[in-house]
This record gives structure tokens, sequence and C-alpha cells, in this order.
């Protein structure tokens, strides 16, 4: 207990060190985990024995909670709606690499039952390091993003076959050997992860039954599975309520997730595919939210030791042994993986950034090609040095990925005016009103603006939302509203308002400035997104600026107010002195404002804005003694 103790002391405390500074850098904290991983292991030797597999396997379930997370956010009918993109996208992407790197190792002289092995293995990319990352991003939602989720949801999907077949494999040179040599083998030159995997743990009793006998109890856990999360869930989830203790409903949420992954391990099944399976069941039951925040943190904790795992377990001796051979077949690998992603993005017809995120992201070996490599050592597929590489290969491609989701940023910075900015619509019609952005807060002023019989010409840049808008049945055209030649196209030398709804602040002050330059007395309506950016617009010539959090939020305190005892009508009437109110002093501080100086360094401002604020304290206490007076009065008499 005590070394086990230390070993988790130190790699918390590189954790803490590292990941900071590599998020600051930008680098993400995938790179900082790995770095942290590769400093207390290769580097200082602090981490290594028994105790650093125990960590490594504890922290394996990460992975498992990671995939119970995302199946609890993605509706059955969602998993349904994803049915082509999973076997056409995915399904594509696996058979052609395994296929690739096959042809391409019987070249360099294996078999073609270990050439279809190691494509097996290196076909499947790091469900972990990607969705991370893509998570930090914020690109999950996004095209590129949601294809590659479908195609890592496939490659999870894909172990169970691999795993029933690798068996049909075994050397008959190797066979004769024994798995207990093939596994000892592994532990040489696994780096760490050639050490048994949790996977493989239970074995025993499965092996000696048929196919068909595996097959039927495959069926029969996953069966098991829905069945429990449709029947059971309810139940001893109102069980665990009536307790009235919080950590229950931690315990209940991680005896599913463990209890789930044991189930599948016992059956030589991916676990994570099982926890998986249990989260998409569970995506509709009222307990989600529920269960989703009991395990978020396990899982943010688990997986950021098993990237410092993955950076520990790198082999550095083998490595420097020969440099560049392991060095350029890793690239090797990710090149060809690369070549087939990009060949499918563009028969999938995914375009600019959505294409280099989707073949950059999928590019590396995985986590789950240390189970495959492992497996395959031990049912005496692979010979034991080439098991070896194999392992250092998947781990020095996961440790080059977060540099790749470098490159595509710096991709996506020369190709975004070239993306974003399509062939802007032929404006064929024109009115008084001209709407500039169509966003959230655009939408709402252009559908009350319809309601009241008037028809304004909405522009927008984003190709998606003026689709969307129009299969609505909301007219708008796609273009850039800060290029002039697209304002006078939508009617600028003759329209009474417009209104600049841009969610980009620096583009919404520019068409303002603009068309206050080009119609002196066009009524600009314009969307504010802070106090600063007020006075930008209103320096800029805008006549009405609207906050978008601001009116919102008064409604919310007058809703507070009457909750407190006041009536609806003193409630409004204080909402209304208080809009007044900052009306006034928005106008007056406006001219203090000075571009470019803080608020915090501007003391004119600042003196200025404390006195106004007294000012309407005091207002508004004495506005709420002179509306008490009838009462009292009345109570009096």
């Amino acid at each position: 207990m005590e070394s086990f103790l230390a070993q988790a002391t130190i790699y918390f405390g590189a954790a803490v060190l590292a990941v900071p500074v590599a998020a600051r850098l930008g680098l993400g904290s995938v790179l900082g985990y790995l770095a942290a991983g590769i400093l207390i292991g290769p580097i200082t030797g602090l981490v290594g024995g028994s105790e650093a597999q125990q960590i490594q396997h504890f922290a394996e379930f990460g992975v498992v909670m990671m995939l119970f997370l995302i199946g609890l956010e993605l509706d059955p009918r969602a998993l349904w709606a994803m049915r082509h993109k999973l076997i056409g996208l995915g399904g594509l992407q696996i058979l052609l690499t395994m296929g690739a790197i096959m042809a391409g190792g019987m070249v360099l002289g294996l078999s073609w039952s270990v050439a279809l092995a190691v494509g097996m293995a290196f076909s499947l990319s790091s469900t972990a390091i990607v969705l991370q990352t893509l998570s930090e991003k914020g690109l999950m939602q996004t095209r590129g993003g949601r294809s590659t989720f479908s195609v890592l949801l496939t490659q999870d999907i894909a172990v169970i076959p691999m795993l029933a077949l690798l068996p049909l494999l075994a050397l008959p040179s190797l066979a004769s050997h024994g798995a207990g040599d093939a596994h000892h083998g592994a532990d040489a030159h696994g780096a760490g992860h050639g050490a048994e995997h949790p996977s493989l743990a239970a074995f025993h009793f499965i092996d000696n039954l048929p196919a068909w006998g595996v097959t039927g109890l495959t069926l029969i856990a996953v069966a098991g599975i829905v069945l429990a999360g449709i029947y059971l869930t309810r139940p001893v989830f109102s069980y665990i309520h009536q307790t009235r203790m919080r950590e229950m409903y931690t315990a209940l949420a991680l005896l599913i997730v463990v209890g789930i992954a044991s189930l599948m391990l016992l059956l030589n099944l991916s676990p994570a595919l099982g926890a998986f399976l249990a989260g998409v069941v569970l995506a509709n039951s009222e307990f989600r939210h529920e269960i989703e925040s009991d395990i978020a943190p396990f899982k943010g904790l688990l997986l950021g030791l098993f990237f410092i795992t993955v950076g520990a377990g790198i082999d550095f001796q083998t490595l420097f042994s020969q440099p560049f051979t392991l060095l350029g077949a890793t690239l090797a690998v990710m090149v060809t993986k690369g070549l087939v992603l990009y060949g499918l993005a563009l028969l999938f017809g995914l375009t600019g950034r959505h294409r280099w995120l989707f073949t950059l992201g999928l590019a590396q070996a995985g986590e789950f090609g240390f189970v495959l490599v492992s497996f395959a050592l031990q049912q005496s597929v692979l010979p034991p040095d080439l098991g070896g590489q194999l392992f250092l290969i998947i781990a020095l491609s996961m440790l080059l990925t977060p540099l790749f989701f470098l490159i595509y940023e710096q991709l996506a910075r020369r190709m975004k005016d070239v993306e974003e900015i399509h062939e802007p619509d032929d404006i064929e019609a024109q009115g008084p009103i001209i709407i500039a952005g169509v966003g959230r807060f655009g939408q709402v002023v252009n559908r009350m603006i319809m309601m009241n019989g008037y028809r304004a010409t909405v522009l927008d840049h984003d190709l998606a939302t003026i689709r969307l808008m129009r299969r609505f049945g909301f007219k708008s055209f796609l273009g850039d509203p800060t290029r002039p030649e697209l304002l006078h196209a939508a009617g600028l030398k003759n329209a009474r308002v417009m209104v600049v709804a841009m969610d980009d602040k620096d583009a919404s002050s520019k068409i303002v400035a603009y068309a206050r330059k080009e119609r002196p007395d066009l009524f600009i309506v314009a969307r504010a997104h802070d106090r600063v950016h007020v006075y930008e617009l209103y320096r800029a010539g805008a006549d009405k600026i609207v906050r978008e959090m601001f009116d919102s939020s008064l409604r919310a305190a007058r809703y507070v107010l009457e909750e407190l005892g006041l009536s609806e009508y003193e409630a409004a009437e204080s909402e209304k002195r208080f809009y007044h109110h900052d009306r006034r002093t928005l106008r007056e501080l406006a001219d203090l404002w000075k571009p470019g100086v803080p608020l915090a360094e501007n003391e004119a401002y600042i003196a200025r804005a404390k006195e106004l604020n007294n000012e309407m304290e005091t207002q508004m206490v004495t506005a709420l003694d002179q509306s008490d007076k009838p009462s009292t009065e009345k109570e009096s008499a």
C-alpha cells in the first residue's frame, strides 16, 4: 500500500505540474499528460514495476467511463440515424486501412496472417485521445467532429469480431511454444503495455467454449444489459433515492459501469463497448443527468492517468536502439492511414477544415491496439519481438496525435476565409428592412417582423444557418454582411431600417460604421455583446443598441422581487426605473469611455460610475418610500 500510494502521488504531482503548462501553451491537456508520463517514466524512472501496472489497469477504466458518458448523450434514435456513417464511413475506414497495412506488411516479408493481425491493430484509432481533444477544442459538434466520432464508434464495435478472428490466425510455429512464452515476450518488449490487459484476465472458461457458445453468451450479455437498463434502472434508483444519501447515487453509478465492464471482460468483449451500450440504453432515463454528474469527475481523472501511463510506458531504450526504423514505421502507418482517411473524406463530401480534422485526428493507432496485440501474442499470432515493436509504434503514434491537432489548427486558420466565405447568393428581393446576422438573436427579430406583415432581407455568412432557415421556410441569403457590395445588393441605398445582429463584435461595429457613413438617415438597431461593445457601437453610429443579455436579466430580477414580496406593479415599476437609469448612465459614460483603455484604468469613468450608482440607489429608495405612503395612510384611516 505504501508503495502504491507513493506511485499515485508521483502520477498526480506530474499531472498537476505538466498539464497546466501544456494548456497555457495551447498544446492541450492530452499532450501535457503524455509529457508527464515520459518525465516520470523513461526520463527519471520514478514509476515502474507492478504498482505502475496496477495504476495503468485502474486508469484504463477512464476509457470505459468516457464511452459510458458518450452513450448517455446519444438517444437511440440518434444512433440509428448514424447507421449510414457507422457502416459506410467507419466500416470502409477499417477495411481499407487494414488492407493497406496488411499489403505493406506482406511486402516487408510478413506472412499474410501476421500482416492481417498487424493491420487490425493499426486500423483502430485512439478513442480516448481524440474525443478528449475534440471536446477540449469545441470540435465535437462540427461536421468533421461528428464524422470522426462515427468512425471511432465503429472501431470500438469492430473490436469484438477482431478478437474472435485472431485465434484463427495462430502461427503453428509459435503455437508449440504456448501462450505463456508469447505472453512473456509481451512483458519483455511491451514497455508496460504487454502486461495482461484487463480484457484478457478472464479467458479461462470461455476459451473452452465452441464458437456458437461464445456467440450465444455474447448475445445474452448484450440483451441482459439492454433489459436491465430498461426494467431495473428505475426501481433501483427509486430505492436508492429513499435513502437520501448523496454518496449512494455515486456508488450506484460506479456499480453500473464497473459491473458492466466486468461482465464484458468475462466474455472477452470490449468493456468500453458494453459501457457505451449501457449509456445509450439509459439516455432516455430520468436519472441520466444524475448518473452523468456522478461519473464525470472520475472519467476525467482516470483518463488523465491513462494518458500518463501511455507516456510512462514508452520504451526509449528500444527506440534509441533502432530510432529510424521505429519512427519511420510509425510515420508510415500514420501516413498510410491518413491517405485512406483523406480519400474517404473526399468520397463522403467532407470539405476544407472538416476534411483535415477527420484525416489528422484519426491517423494514429489507439488503446485498443494494445488489447489486440496483447491478445495476438497470447494466442501465438504474433512473434514476441514483433509484438514489442508494435506496442512502441502504437504508443509513438498516440504521442504524435496532439501535434497533428496543432497542425490541423494551423491549416484551419489559413483555410478559414476560403471555407467560410462561399460565393454569395444573388439577392433578387429588396425591402425596407435589412437584418445582418440571423443567429439566435436575429431569428427572433425576423420572426416578430414577419408576424406583423413585414419582410426583411436577411443576410448571414454561415452556410449551415442559412440552410436551416430555408428548411423552416424563412427566406435568407448567403453572404458576408461586412462586404459593402453585398449590403448594397441587399438594398442599403433605399432601406429604412438595418438590424445588425452579428455574433462577431468587430464585424458588427464595422457594419454599423459603414452603413452610417453611406446612409446618415438610416435607422440602425445593433446587438451589443457587453457594455464596452455598446460604447463602440455608439461611436460607430447606431441609433438603438440592445445588449443581448440585458432585457432577460431585468426580467429575471423582476421575478426575484415578486417572490420576495413586491407586487407585480411594484416590481415592474422598479424594473422600468432601473432600465431608464441604466440607459441614461450609458449615454453619459459613453463620453468618458476611451477606446483601447481598460475600464479599470479609466479613473474618470470609474469615479462617475460610482456617483451614478449612488444616485440610482437613492432614487430607488425614494421611489419605494413614495409607493408605500398611500397604503400606509389607508391602513391608518
